[in-house]
Formats: C-alpha cells, sequence, structure tokens
C-alpha cells in the first residue's frame, strides 16, 4: 500500500439540487437516508468569494445506509442563482454516480421509477475478474442524477 501525502477522511458527497427538499425527501424515502443536522441556509459574502459559487446555498446533510453514525453524508445543496445543467450520462466526464448495494436490483429499479425517477438501461449481471457476479443498473433520481444499484454473489 502506498502511503498517502495527506491524512484524510471521506467526508461527504454534495448534489447540487434545483428543489435540494425534494430531492432529500426522495433519497430519505427511497434509500432510507437520515438527516444528520437541521437545515443549512448560508448567505454571505464569503459564499460568493470564497467557493465562486452562488451567493445563497441551503440545504441538509443526510446520513448514506450502512456505515452507522460516523459515516459519510450527502450533502443536497441549492444554490441560488443555479446555472444550467450539463446532459446526464453515465459516461460524461467528472463524477459519474453514486452507488447503493441493494438486495434485488430489478425490485429497486422499480421502486426507483415509480418514485419518480428512472430507468437508464436494463438490468446486467457480469462476472469480475475475481469470479464473482454483479448485478447491476442505472436509473437516474428526479433530478437526473445518476444512481448505480448494485448486488453482490458470491
Amino acid at each position: 500500500m502506498n502511503t498517502p501525502l495527506l491524512s484524510a477522511r471521506y467526508a461527504h458527497t454534495n448534489l447540487t439540487a434545483e428543489d435540494w427538499e425534494a430531492l432529500a425527501a426522495f433519497y430519505e424515502r427511497v434509500f432510507g437516508c437520515t438527516r444528520t443536522s437541521p437545515q443549512r441556509d448560508y448567505q454571505d459574502e464569503a459564499l460568493s468569494g470564497g467557493q465562486a459559487r452562488a451567493p445563497r446555498q441551503r440545504g441538509v446533510h443526510l446520513r448514506l445506509p450502512g456505515h452507522g453514525p460516523g459515516g459519510p453524508t450527502l450533502e443536497i445543496f441549492g444554490y441560488d442563482p443555479l446555472t444550467n445543467r450539463a446532459r446526464t450520462a453515465p459516461n460524461r466526464p467528472g463524477f459519474g454516480h453514486i452507488a447503493f448495494e441493494v438486495p434485488d436490483v430489478a425490485a429497486a429499479r422499480a421502486v426507483v421509477v415509480a418514485e419518480g425517477g428512472s430507468a437508464l438501461g436494463e438490468v446486467v449481471t457480469q462476472m469480475t475478474p475475481l469470479g464473482r457476479a454483479i448485478t447491476w443498473a442505472y436509473v437516474a433520481d428526479p433530478e437526473c442524477n445518476v444512481i448505480e444499484l448494485q448486488s453482490w454473489t458470491a
């Protein structure tokens, strides 16, 4: 193992939302994410200067399922104003997707679609070089962010 240059612990991933409240509710309802703290509402000069972003941001942190109270979060924020969105695609450069391990990919895919998301392809099963099978599918949340649903077998 290589020695890292920094001492670091993964903290969170940010999703910028058109409607942060509705998107946070989707992740709470569908994947069991839970809010870690009260709603955030930041509005001051430091935001626009220090982040080169909008002068106001509001949202929440959601604890991701399966990692306990100290695990990473999904930060869902809305910015005022927003800029135009690039087209969603799993193979677009940059962050591609967030992944959730589920017991049944087809059933999870159906739930995401029923809750306002969309399917981005078929359910696929493939063998890995280590001889394990993975079943997966890409879906999108209601704001077109890509999600991978996956299930492993021995």
